[in-house]
């Protein structure tokens, strides 16, 4: 079971940036990737491999973990800072 909300968030800053891509998943679907990600509550977030969070955040929040995550480089992963 997924958190529409949550979907809806990360779809939209993916929509919004070049930099974002998301990903939905039903880990009762694929629970090969519910293993290797270790699931055991939704909706759980991961973000570049290195910040992962349980559970539904306001936006503002959400976009926090993004942006502390290294959205400031670009898709082939040069840094885009001026």
């Amino acid at each position: 079971m997924y958190c529409p909300n949550v979907a809806r968030v990360a779809h939209a800053l993916a929509l919004e940036s070049a930099f974002v891509s998301a990903d939905v998943v039903e880990v009762q679907e694929f629970p090969a990737l519910g293993s290797r990600y270790a699931v055991r509550s939704v909706p759980l977030t991961v973000i570049n491999e290195s910040i992962r969070f349980t559970g539904a955040v306001p936006e503002q929040e959400f976009v926090d973990k993004v942006l502390q995550a290294g959205v400031a480089s670009t898709p082939n992963g040069e840094d885009a800072s001026p």
